[in-house]
């Protein structure tokens, strides 16, 4: 109701139309472009999980330093060597960095996304990042979150 949609009583609502009208609430008009750094099982998972759900974001890049994964596509998206990252951020115009690496990279990780002028940062690793405030930075802890469904489970 707060976004002016509402269903019917026998009905509910007609899911795709409620999709649609929260997409076009959320997204902008040509869509957001995101980059993932680390493509470990982590990495590759999010990718698989990303690729179909959302027509408005679109993973465009990931980057590794596995000599092994790069410039191989991954699910026909390409995987550059980290060094690249400043470059081909700017040529595919991503606005949003996944960071799936380990923990002790992450920083350094994070501190490479701000100066190739990423505008948010969805940080998967325990490990807390300080970031400007011109860049939105949601952290996730799989573990923290384990942990709390723990206590409430016990």
């Amino acid at each position: 109701m707060l976004i002016g949609y509402s269903g019917s009583q026998s009905k509910g609502y007609n899911v795709r139309d409620l999709i649609e009208l929260i997409a076009s609430i959320i997204d902008t008009t040509e869509g957001l472009n995101i980059a993932i750094i680390g493509l470990g099982n982590l990495g590759r998972a999010i990718a698989n999980y990303i690729k179909g759900k959302r027509s408005k974001l679109t993973v465009v890049a990931t980057f590794d330093v596995n000599e092994d994964k790069i410039n191989k596509p991954f699910s026909g998206i390409p995987c550059y060597h980290f060094d690249l990252l400043k470059e081909k951020i700017k040529e595919h115009n991503v606005s949003i960095g996944i960071i799936s690496v380990t923990s002790a990279e992450a920083p350094l990780v994070a501190e490479k996304l701000v100066e190739a002028g990423i505008k948010g940062i969805l940080n998967f690793t325990p490990r807390s990042l300080n970031v400007p405030e011109s860049v939105y930075l949601e952290e996730y802890s799989i573990i923290t979150s384990l942990e709390k469904i723990a206590y409430f489970v016990k």
